[in-house]
């Protein structure tokens, strides 16, 4: 072959390498949930089946780096780790219909029955512990329960904070020293600020009597540092068969840490 195919052959083969290499970065497994939003998910490891729910501003990825994924996949236990819609590689509706009457909470029941999960234990940080409270009222699969980074504020569907979050991102009104932070961070990562202000604006709420109903099987862990949401000490009084460990670590550490890890393993493993 003369010198001149060859490197266009090279370099043809180079820009397939790199897109085949770029799909692979930007695609995930998926399914179409009950709205036909598509929600992407990992799914890794074999054995008892977890479900890891993440944050606000924030999406699956964030648990990738974290002690607890690391030890859960070593201690044999399959972990799944959607994005919530309007988040990472999930579909990002613009209609305010997409995230109403508890949206997210369909969604994972949906993920479940598109794995045909029979029993999981489900683990949620701070958004994500208030998006598993929800999820436990409604899903009757779920073996044990672990809400992380998260007190009792959540409870009250006019929470303040909440509402000034919902307000911030909508661009509804100024922003405070509170929102500020979140606000800018955002933007820092191109997130999609408009469906962050309609998350905050239907985000579930679950009142103090649906969490005395709640028999699973719960374990409230927060950072000594974390107290902007509330009293967990407060929260564990309403869910009835529940435990409170308090490790080290503010609301944005709390959960990569090896105490958090360790606490929530003693806690799967019934020691």
């Amino acid at each position: 072959m003369p010198l001149s195919k060859l490197i266009l052959y090279t370099f043809f083969l180079l820009g397939l390498m790199q897109c085949h290499t770029s799909k692979v970065a930007n695609s995930a497994p998926s399914f179409l949930s009950f709205d036909k939003t598509k929600i992407a998910f990992t799914d890794e490891g074999k054995g008892v089946p977890v479900i890891l729910i993440h944050g606000f501003i924030s999406n699956g990825s964030s648990w990738n780096k974290t002690v607890l994924k690391e030890q859960l996949l070593a201690a044999g236990y399959r972990v799944i780790v959607p994005d919530l819609r309007g988040n990472g590689l999930s579909d990002r509706p613009q209609e305010s219909e997409a995230y109403k009457d508890n949206a997210e909470i369909k969604d994972l029941i949906a993920l479940a029955d598109h794995l045909r999960l029979k029993k999981y234990i489900a683990i949620g940080y701070s958004r994500g512990a208030i998006v598993l409270a929800k999820l436990l009222t409604q899903e009757t699969r779920i073996s044990k329960a672990v809400i992380g980074g998260m007190g009792f504020d959540f409870t009250n569907p006019d929470w303040d904070r909440r509402i000034a979050f919902a307000d911030a991102f909508s661009g509804r009104a100024a922003l405070t020293p509170m929102t500020e932070g979140a606000v800018n961070y955002a933007r820092s990562i191109n997130a999609d600020i408009k469906v962050l202000g309609l998350l905050q604006d239907y985000q579930p709420v679950t009142s103090p009597e649906e969490l005395r109903n709640i028999q699973v099987e719960t374990l409230i862990i927060c950072g000594d540092e974390d107290q902007d949401n509330g009293s967990p000490e407060e929260l564990q009084q309403y869910l009835p068969n529940s435990q409170l460990v308090i490790v080290q670590g503010d609301h944005n550490n709390t959960y990569k840490q090896a105490d958090f890890s360790e606490a929530v393993l003693r806690f799967l493993m019934g020691s």
